[in-house]
């Protein structure tokens, strides 16, 4: 069992079962029945919550505990989601086939980070959107979430770099803002938010 699979395992979900904001507020976005990729879904919050809006998503995460209880939510919300176990030091999703990829707190170490990213961005189509909300290296000072290691913290200016070439940067911020995602997040946080469109 895997760090995620132990913090998935409780009964609760770890970080709730409604979407996150910045996403919410960034899927007006997104055209009717998307084909959307939620890598780093965890127990799916967020992929649910796109599949309830009629989009196609595809949620991949490392925690087979995180997509058990995904696709129990999706089945009490009477919606389809396809979930697959995949570790994205190495997976790739098929070249242009996606119109969205949301990066919602999917934090990766410096070491294949920008590949990772650049495989992910390489799944859009020309056009397509890519959403991400993260924590800053600020969120150190701050005890509501997060890794402690600022190696898996995003600086924006690290986001175009690694979507460089692949994507048209449209918002690359951070700041303070107030998180109420379950337990997980909780309070004032400084988080870094990226949008880009695939050239």
């Amino acid at each position: 069992m895997n760090f995620w699979d132990q913090r998935f395992a409780g009964p609760d979900y770890k970080y709730g079962t409604e979407p996150n904001t910045f996403l919410r507020e960034q899927a007006t976005r997104l055209p009717p029945a998307s084909q959307v990729l939620v890598p780093g879904d965890g127990e799916g919050r967020n992929g649910v919550w796109l599949a309830q809006q009629g989009h196609t998503v595809t949620s991949v995460d490392a925690s087979a505990v995180g997509l058990q209880k995904a696709r129990d939510l999706a089945a009490s919300r009477g919606v389809a989601l396809h979930t697959e176990l995949v570790d994205l030091a190495d997976w790739a999703p098929q070249a242009s086939s996606m119109d969205a990829v949301v990066l919602i707190y999917t934090h990766l170490p410096s070491t294949f980070r920008q590949q990772a990213h650049r495989r992910l961005a390489q799944g859009l189509q020309s056009g397509g959107w890519l959403i991400l909300e993260a924590f800053h290296p600020a969120q150190l000072c701050f005890d509501t979430g997060g890794p402690k290691d600022v190696d898996m913290l995003y600086e924006p200016d690290q986001l175009s770099a690694d979507f460089a070439g692949l994507c048209t940067p449209l918002l690359a911020w951070h700041g303070e803002t107030s998180l109420s995602e379950g337990s997980g997040h909780q309070g004032l946080a400084h988080v870094t938010r990226w949008i880009g469109q695939k050239i």
